[in-house]
């Protein structure tokens, strides 16, 4: 039986980066602070890692200089990690490009957090993360506590074997700070899940006078795009490795995840696609909801980048009538938000190749919610599924500000609480996420 601890989301995903790495170079900002204090503070007092070393702690001047210093560890071959959100993100995007075009493995673990736009808010969201979209980054989200500390274990594995490097993300505040009740992923499980001799691939590929290579030449036009296109079979891999490991992770622990995990009435009509901690609060409404004879559903994205097609069409209930996606963050001037517009995209290009289980484009609606972490319950999830049902649904909405589709009732969030058979700990916070 796994051993049980009471950890925050930060010290969950600290924990497995200190034991799966060798070097951190750290530069604090909220909520990701605790992170690199937990990991600065494990290296002092001599914790080992998986390979009974301990592992090296620098901080930096910036969170820029943090992903500089990361960089330069990994091209000698070592394995090395980082934490930030926010601003600090952006900071570090122009080493994420070159890390991820050298096709080197390693993880950035952030707590997901707002952008100072109009003003500044260190509350979450998806901001930052969605900023990086075009780095060549892996991006794998984690909804909460049990998942941050699992997934991070499997973005360790999979991101040695792909070669293509993760940004491991959850929600600032919501899930960085939530405190839980989890299952410890034992030293055990870690030891099965890294396979040393990808370990040691890494270390070949180290730059060293021993073994002279040139690396980051300058490229013109004859030879530029030729090698961007090279990398294209190492993403086209990821997702299966990805899958790969949540797979072997479910043997050694009991605990299954998928790219995307649809749960809800198998004949669902009306389904919603999220990601991050407001899955768990679909997740739980519509287990209410189904419970009064609703045919609705949730997926939840679990790898977002790159994003697997058809492992996305599959989580689909071939009874499906309307499709609502919800976007923690804001793209002004766009046609919709991020995973709107690949939802759209992934749904579009399976039906015009006739790989999908429905005959009629479904109706799918764009929402926006939890922005600046402004809460999110299961009186406004209602509200988003009393809207798809509508004759005339709005096709692009808020919920949770007064302009748009709002909560149904605070009477629905009472009853979903009073009547709560599950986590005891989404009791304690009234299931908003």
């Amino acid at each position: 039986m796994a051993n049980k601890i009471m950890v925050d989301g930060n010290e969950a995903a600290a924990t497995i980066a200190y034991k799966c790495s060798e070097v951190c170079a750290i530069y604090p900002i909220t909520p990701s602070s605790t992170m690199a204090e937990w990991y600065d503070e494990w290296s002092a007092r001599k914790r080992l890692n998986l390979w009974g070393t301990v592992p090296q702690v620098v901080e930096m001047e910036s969170e820029g200089g943090a992903a500089g210093a990361v960089h330069g560890a990994l091209t000698t071959g070592a394995l090395s990690t980082t934490f930030t959100a926010s601003q600090g993100l952006l900071l570090m995007i122009p080493n994420m490009y070159k890390i991820a075009g050298e096709l080197t493995p390693t993880v950035f673990h952030v707590s997901a957090r707002s952008l100072a736009y109009q003003g500044l808010s260190i509350f979450g969201d998806h901001s930052d993360v969605m900023s990086c979209r075009q780095t060549g980054f892996a991006m794998l989200s984690s909804a909460g506590v049990q998942e941050v500390m699992d997934l991070a274990l499997i973005a360790h594995a999979a991101t040695l074997e792909s070669r293509i490097p993760f940004v491991h993300f959850f929600d600032g505040f919501r899930t960085s700070h939530e405190i839980q009740k989890i299952d410890e992923v034992d030293d055990s499980v870690i030891r099965a899940m890294i396979d040393d001799k990808l370990v040691f691939a890494q270390r070949a590929r180290g730059l060293t006078p021993d073994r002279p290579k040139m690396r980051g030449t300058a490229q013109n036009p004859d030879v530029y795009f030729q090698g961007r296109e090279t990398s294209n079979p190492y993403y086209k891999a990821t997702p299966g490795i990805v899958q790969k490991y949540m797979d072997k992770f479910a043997k050694l622990t009991g605990r299954q995840y998928k790219l995307f995990d649809y749960v809800g009435a198998p004949d669902a009509e009306h389904i919603v696609v999220v990601m991050g901690s407001g899955g768990e609060t679909v997740h739980e409404t519509v287990n209410k909801l189904i419970s009064e004879g609703e045919k609705v559903g949730v997926i939840k994205v679990r790898l977002f980048r790159p994003f697997c097609v058809s492992a996305f069409t599959a989580a689909i209930p071939d009874t499906v009538k309307t499709i609502t996606v919800l976007d923690r963050v804001k793209e002004p001037g766009s046609i919709g938000d991020p995973l709107y517009l690949d939802v759209r995209t992934a749904i579009g290009e399976m039906m015009e190749a006739d790989k999908t289980k429905f005959q009629k484009y479904p109706r799918t609606i764009a929402g926006r919610y939890g922005l600046g972490s402004k809460d999110f319950t299961p009186a406004m999830v209602k509200s988003i599924f009393d809207n798809a049902k509508s004759d005339k649904p709005k096709k692009h909405f808020t919920v949770g500000i007064n302009d748009d589709v709002s909560g149904s009732s605070l009477e629905f969030d009472r009853s979903l609480v009073l009547n709560h058979k599950g986590r005891k700990e989404c009791m304690l916070y009234g299931l908003g996420s």
